[in-house]
């Protein structure tokens, strides 16, 4: 069995975060493990307060992880401060860590902010060049880059400049945008578009988290790239168009969906 490594914050109400990711792991066949950044207090309704763990704390359970249960792929989120960005830097390289994938979290669903702007900083300049796959959606490659997006093309000019940065892949993710629900993949010099309907809904809590996650477990599994995304963007979909519709805010999605229902 193939197992997976989560860096990222918890998020209390499930919906995102690491337990998203187990979730998501699991729900692909992967054994999750994971390495906790910061603890949120938070529902479908919003963030009420965050903790960020010591640098220390977050480097010794990737160490404890990496050195008795190696993963085939690593996946990592929410980051809060640059000292940790750091930290997961360093033990990616120590570790000689695989199949890296970048989930830029800045921002809750419900508008809190969960990253410093020194950390975006050192994202950029230590982390990036690590990741197999960065995964920003709109309003992060917006911040990544400095662009103004606005539509299919502008998302395809950031995920080059992101690329630039030293990114082997770049996932920017549309669902910020109007109409269908398109991502770019750019990778290997090649520029892809993904597209899958949109799911009219307010239960999308954690679907940045799912995605990527998603994306890990595949490629621990021995998918390429591109298959990979593919069939994380359409695992997604069907986790938002099950979402069980939990909560008065933006309810979590179903991460064992009937993979034969809608699909």
């Amino acid at each position: 069995m193939r197992s997976a490594l989560t860096i990222a914050g918890s998020d209390s109400g499930g919906g995102a975060g690491i337990q998203a990711d187990l979730k998501t792991f699991a729900a692909h066949g992967v054994f999750g493990t994971c390495a906790v950044t910061a603890v949120t207090a938070q529902n479908t309704l919003g963030v009420t307060l965050v903790e960020v763990l010591s640098p220390a704390m977050v480097a010794a359970q990737i160490d404890a992880v990496a050195s008795d249960l190696p993963p085939a792929a690593t996946k990592l989120g929410m980051l809060a401060n640059a000292d940790i960005v750091r930290t997961a830097a360093e033990a990616i390289a120590r570790h000689r860590l695989s199949n890296v994938v970048l989930d830029t979290v800045m921002v809750a669903k419900g508008g809190s902010r969960l990253i410093s702007d020194d950390a975006i900083a050192a994202m950029r300049r230590e982390l990036l060049p690590l990741a197999d796959l960065v995964t920003p959606n709109v309003p992060e490659a917006e911040a990544l880059t400095g662009l103004h997006i606005g539509s299919v093309r502008d998302m395809q000019r950031a995920a080059r400049q992101i690329a630039d940065l030293g990114a082997k892949a770049v996932l920017v993710k549309g669902g910020h945008l109007e109409g269908a629900a398109t991502d770019v993949l750019w990778s290997g010099g090649r520029m892809i578009e993904l597209t899958e309907p949109r799911v009219e809904t307010r239960h999308t809590h954690g679907t940045g988290c799912t995605l990527s996650a998603a994306i890990a477990a595949r490629l621990a599994l021995g998918d390429a790239l591109e298959d990979a995304v593919r069939a994380a963007k359409h695992y997604v979909t069907l986790a938002i168009r099950q979402a069980p519709a939990l909560g008065r805010g933006h309810g979590p999605l179903q991460h064992f969906p009937d993979r034969g229902a809608g699909s």
